[in-house]
């Protein structure tokens, strides 16, 4: 899979930078892809629930901002992206390693692009699929970001 230009990923990278709870839960972009982006998300307590797995909160999450930073890839520079709806079913209990969010763009449009959105544990050499989910996003003006 190619790499997006180098543009493309400064400003997904910065935009991802400034995303406190992506560092808060010690999330990091793997791969920046034309309509494709990866984020891993390293085991630690802090990110698991009451039986040891990852929390279905912190699953959702990575799969979010990689299926938003999927679509961003695709998107003008002076433009931006927001989440309109996501729906994600979780298959599995989510342990390992870490895991890893893959957002893949189905669909892009000039206002809506549609992702798909999946999220594995990883364990040494097993990669199991975990969650598994579609979103909507909007381009929007760019803007300030915080």
């Amino acid at each position: 899979m190619e790499e997006a230009g180098p543009e493309v990923q400064a400003r997904v990278r910065a935009s991802f930078d400034k995303q406190g709870l992506m560092e808060h839960l010690g999330a990091r972009l793997t791969r920046i892809s034309p309509g494709c982006v990866h984020i891993e998300l390293p085991s630690r307590p802090e990110v698991t629930q009451q039986h040891g797995y990852f929390h279905a909160g912190a699953t959702s999450a990575i799969a979010d901002s990689a299926g938003g930073y999927a679509g961003f890839t695709l998107f003008g520079p002076d433009s931006s992206v927001l989440t309109v709806e996501y729906k994600i079913n979780l298959l599995a209990p989510a342990e390992g390693d870490y895991l890893e969010a893959v957002g893949t763009v189905l669909k892009a449009g000039r206002t809506l692009t549609v992702c798909q959105l999946e999220v594995f544990a990883v364990e040494g050499d097993r990669r199991t699929l975990v969650a598994t989910g579609q979103q909507t996003l909007i381009q929007i003006e760019a803007r300030a970001e915080r």
